[in-house]
Parts: C-alpha cells; sequence; structure tokens
C-alpha cells in the first residue's frame, strides 16, 4: 500500500514485525504503534528532526538528527538525543552553511548505522512529530535501505501540513499585493510567529526538533480538542 495515509497502521507495524530480517527492527516494529482512534491527549509522541547533505535521498545522506519526546502539556528534555553521524555522500559548502556541520564534525564521527540500536529505541511506541514530513521519512527510509537492505516506516504528525490545513489559501494576487498583503509562509520559524513562540536558530536537528514539537503543541491547543483522534492529523 503506496499512500501513508491510508494505512492501518497497527496492522502494518504487526506486518513487519514478523516479516523484518533485522533485528533491530523487528523490536522497533514490535513494540507496536498505537490506534487511530487514541485521542490526541494520550498519544506518545516524539519530536524528530535529521540535517542532510542536500534535499535528495538518493543522492544525499543524514548528517544529523535530532529527537525530543513530548506529550500534549509536556516536552521531555531531559531525554532528547541527538547525533552528529558520518554521511555517505560528501558535505558541500551550500549544506555546510545551513546546518553549520564541517568536515571537521563528521571525521570521527560514528556511521548511523552505528547508532540505530538507540534511534530506534528512542523511536518506539511513539508518534513522530516532524514539520515537512517528506524529508525525515524519506531520508530515514533510504539511510536503512542503505544500512540494512530494508527501508523504515512510520506515521508522522507533519506541523507542515496542520498549518497548510489552517491557512489553505496562502498565496495573493497582484491586488493584495497592492494592498500589502503577502504571502502566508507555512516554514517553521513563520509559523512559529503566529502563535508567538519564541525564534531558535534554524537547521540544528535537536533545536529543529524542539521547535517542531512546540509548534505542535500551540497547534493542537487553537485548533483541536485534546479528544481528536490521532488519525485525524497523522499520515
Amino acid at each position: 500500500m503506496s499512500d501513508c495515509q491510508t494505512l492501518d497502521w497497527p496492522q502494518r507495524f504487526a506486518e513487519l514485525a514478523a516479516s523484518s530480517n533485522d533485528e533491530r527492527l523487528r523490536a522497533y516494529y514490535g513494540a507496536g504503534c498505537i490506534a487511530a482512534d487514541t485521542p490526541l491527549a494520550e498519544v506518545p509522541l516524539v519530536a524528530l528532526d535529521v540535517e542532510t547533505t542536500g534535499l535528495d535521498p538518493r543522492e544525499h545522506a543524514i548528517v544529523s538528527l535530532g529527537l525530543v519526546p513530548l506529550d500534549l502539556q509536556r516536552i521531555r528534555c531531559a531525554e532528547s538525543r541527538y547525533w552528529v553521524v558520518k554521511p555517505t555522500s560528501e558535505l558541500s559548502a551550500e549544506s555546510v552553511t545551513f546546518h553549520h556541520i564541517t568536515h571537521s564534525d563528521v571525521r570521527h564521527a560514528p556511521r548511523l548505522a552505528h547508532v540505530l540500536d538507540e534511534l530506534l529505541e528512542a523511536l518506539a511506541g511513539k508518534v513522530v512529530v516532524a514539520h515537512y514530513r517528506k524529508i525525515e521519512r524519506n531520508f530515514l527510509d533510504q539511510a536503512l535501505r542503505q544500512h540494512l537492505g530494508e527501508g523504515l516506516l512510520f506515521p508522522i504528525i507533519d506541523t507542515m501540513e496542520l498549518e497548510a490545513r489552517v491557512h489553505p489559501k496562502r498565496s495573493v494576487n497582484w491586488w493584495d499585493r497592492l494592498r500589502g498583503r503577502e504571502r502566508i509562509s507555512i516554514r517553521l520559524a513563520d509559523s512559529r510567529l503566529r502563535y508567538g513562540l519564541p525564534l531558535y536558530s534554524a537547521h540544528h536537528a535537536l533545536t529543529d526538533a524542539l521547535a517542531c514539537g512546540e509548534l505542535l503543541q500551540a497547534q493542537v491547543a487553537a485548533h483541536y480538542p485534546a479528544h481528536t483522534p490521532v488519525g485525524a492529523v497523522w499520515s
């Protein structure tokens, strides 16, 4: 089934736990996935961000990962994790200017495969929160295919998608521009400002994960009752 929005995630996890050839993936999928009708207030969440050497998972690679466990009331910073990993593709000058991770930073860093146990353990049993799900989902899937020979599937609550739902008509015409109206941005920093959240330095995996988790809390508080089923917001 290719459309993640139609997946029965608990059933898919059970299938993958039985079919995966890697014991780490079997343990991850074996931890299970909550039912789609679980209220948001009861969902164990983990905000996740990855920084990469570029935007194409087929040509570029992960260079750092940050994750922060949370629920709708609390962000568990003490349980956060951050890794710099040696990418399988070269750093470019452009990517270094974004995430400020240099060749010297990755020279002695572990490969992603060496932190995979910790990563999967931290993700197990939780629903991932990310801003623009294609980066985290596609890069992790491609990385595990490269390292393990099989990919990674998981549900994501995409805070960018939730913001797009709130602002479905983001473009402006020439008359609106003449009146000083600007196109509504759903980038992470711009979205946070609309909820009165502070600006953080961008393109650091741990900081961006924290920023994304805080944004979700604000979005739910503003637009979704706590009893909203998680199936209404994940994909």
